[in-house]
């Protein structure tokens, strides 16, 4: 028994279930497929990714304001207790009605769901195994919204209990006395950073010489001295090359990256936090003849495949691995399937770390700007010289804004500092409609807030900056 569809989606994650809002919003005839085991939709993101690590971040927060600065504001609060099972039960609350949320939008837009495997067995086939029992679905177009896993380490077996991935991060039974991150990107010092608040001591391990490796470096040196302020600690230009449990913990071996003698780091937890991989094997792709490149990414062209009638978005194609890059991923592909004019500008997705502070950038970073020749200005301005941060004594960070030296056109905007997630959006909205930091210097800021900074820091691409 077959059903005909306009749009076969193959994953419900950010990218996919986006993908199938706006194809029931221009009358597609439409089916998703997830495979999650809890027959939950939201993908990675909203049910052991984005929305879970933020719920703890933000009750983690406040916890350790509570204990480190209520009383210098001349708040008392008494003898201050932490209650885990309900802090890890307020989290599962949060993906549990962002989750049924999904599901109420499939249903108002008229999306049929299917629990289980998509298979592709044909450019307009796709089979569905699944606890009902396998059922055939004809299509006139295909989406692969699959997005990506951990990625494993050599010799660092993940069980979810002492050794964890992100997903086990969430769910420690009790805080660890001595947490080991593997890996300094995103993931690793969201998750670090939450522990470490409810009282872990946590070391950083990153093979590279610098923490978030990928973004603007004076941006990197800060936010580490920041963290370490904070009581992070780091081993930088290190690999882990083996890790050995007993009942007590794990004994981790630790070498130089290039080589040297090892060492062996005692601790009760192992976070493995070294990237993540797109997930396209078991699809069928070698059936229908879809390309992938060396490290398993479907290869695209405006979200086509090597073959007709099969689109990818999201985190297994090439680009930011972010849930709101697959969203509009997900938008655009649609768009493109229904012949509108679908497009999305990589150039101006923003990436935020949601620490404390939080880090934000979007565009290009001094170190991109001078590998490739540009000739540009540099406009910075500190927290410490603005009047909401300092009245609120949040002053750690900056703003840093990159613009071209002949047209002024912004090419990088970098923050830390408290709510920088927020505070991109402006510079991401700018640099969307090609604007210049003047665009931005000249625009009316309120006072007192955060985001007079980000208009201090555009004043001072031409030298005008007027509070510091």
């Amino acid at each position: 028994m077959t059903d005909q569809y306009d749009v076969v989606i193959i994953g419900a994650g950010p990218g996919g279930y986006n993908a199938a809002i706006r194809a029931g919003q221009l009358g597609l005839k439409t089916a998703i497929i997830e495979k999650r085991d809890n027959k939950k939709l939201g993908g990675t993101c909203l049910n052991v990714g984005c929305i879970p690590s933020k719920a703890l971040l933000h009750a983690s927060q406040l916890y350790d304001i509570a204990q480190n600065d209520f009383a210098g504001l001349g708040i008392k609060t008494g003898k201050l207790s932490l209650d885990l099972k309900q802090m890890l039960k307020q989290k599962d609350d949060a993906v549990e009605g962002l989750t049924k949320g999904v599901e109420f939008l499939m249903k108002k837009n008229k999306v049929e769901t299917f629990f289980g495997s998509g298979e592709i067995l044909a450019a307009n086939r796709v089979l569905v195994s699944g606890p009902e029992g396998d059922k055939e679905l004809q299509t006139k177009n295909i989406v692969i919204a699959t997005g990506s896993e951990v990625t494993p380490l050599p010799g660092v077996e993940i069980d979810e209990k002492q050794i964890v991935s992100s997903t086990g991060a969430l769910d420690f039974a009790k805080v660890p006395d001595h947490l080991v991150v593997i890996g300094g990107g995103v993931i690793g010092l969201e998750l670090g950073s939450v522990w470490r608040r409810l009282g872990a001591k946590v070391t950083v391990v990153e093979f590279l010489d610098k923490i978030l490796p990928t973004m603007d470096g004076e941006v990197s040196k800060q936010f580490q001295r920041i963290l370490k302020k904070q009581g992070m600690d780091f081993k930088l230009s290190s690999k882990v090359t083996g890790a050995k449990k007993s009942e007590t913990g794990v004994h981790l071996t630790v070498e130089p990256a290039k080589g040297g003698d090892a060492e062996v780091i005692d601790c009760n937890a192992v976070l493995v936090a070294i990237g993540r991989r797109p997930h396209t094997k078991g699809l069928g792709l070698e059936t229908v003849g879809v390309k992938t490149d060396k490290r398993g990414f479907i290869e695209t062209d405006h979200f086509k495949t090597s073959v007709a009638g099969v689109w990818a978005i999201g985190d297994c194609i090439t680009g930011p691995m972010l849930a709101h890059k697959a969203e509009d991923d997900g938008t655009a592909c649609i768009e493109l399937i229904a012949d509108k004019a679908g497009h999305v500008n990589y150039d101006t997705v923003p990436n935020v770390v949601y620490t404390y502070p939080e880090v934000a950038s979007v565009g290009k970073t001094e170190e991109q700007l001078k590998e490739a020749g540009v000739n540009y200005k540099t406009g910075k301005f500190p927290f410490m010289a603005n009047s909401r941060a300092k009245t609120n004594h949040e002053t750690d960070g900056f703003v840093k804004i990159l613009a071209d030296a002949e047209t002024d056109k912004v090419l990088g905007v970098h923050i830390i500092g408290v709510e920088a997630g927020e505070l991109i959006a402006e510079a991401v909205s700018v640099m969307e409609f090609g604007g210049a930091s003047e665009d931005i210097a000249r625009t009316c800021h309120a006072h007192p807030t955060r985001s007079e900074a980000v208009r201090q820091a555009a004043m001072g691409v031409e030298g005008w900056t007027m509070q510091a």
